[in-house]
């Protein structure tokens, strides 16, 4: 195995995010790697069989843009004290557009990500059948080693 320089986690500002990146982090900061978060802009072309897109869908399209990048500017500021004192080399975040998991693997090739971690769980409901699990194809499909964490599993040796 290649020693561990870039550490990827996808983030999608769920309650769970923090607790992946601060994760991602503290595995980051054990290496001495530098820690990239990324989140994921789902492309609105894989809902078109879905709905008749809205005459304005580049304002929409553009203004999401604008707010997820706003919101990852603000989510990285606040994991950046916690992973900066868990001794990563450096903290970078991205917000990216298009399908997520194809995203995730792309930009894990061009940082040359030696490590993605990232939780188990966040689309759920009608977009979880209808685009399966991003974990799961980001397993199958990476490059590197992928940690996956289960957010909900607290009884493997927590103590409460």
């Amino acid at each position: 195995m290649q020693e561990v320089k870039t550490v990827v986690t996808p983030v999608d500002f769920s309650d769970n995010a923090k607790m992946i990146a601060d994760s991602a982090g503290y595995m980051a900061g054990k290496f001495g790697a530098e820690l990239h978060l990324v989140f994921v802009l789902q492309n609105f072309e894989d809902y078109s069989g879905f709905f008749v897109p809205p005459v304005n869908l580049p304002n929409l399209e553009k203004e999401l843009l604008e707010s997820a990048q706003q919101k990852m500017e603000e989510f990285a500021e606040s994991c950046r004290e916690k992973a900066l004192a868990a001794g990563i080399a450096g903290l970078h975040s991205k917000v990216l557009t298009g399908d997520v998991a194809e995203e995730i693997l792309q930009y894990a090739k061009e940082v040359h990500g030696n490590l993605i971690i990232m939780g188990t769980h966040g689309y759920k409901g009608l977009e979880r059948i209808m685009f399966g699990s991003v974990a799961d194809k980001v397993v199958k499909g990476a490059c590197c080693p992928v940690m996956t964490i289960n957010p909900y599993r607290k009884d493997c040796g927590e103590k409460e």
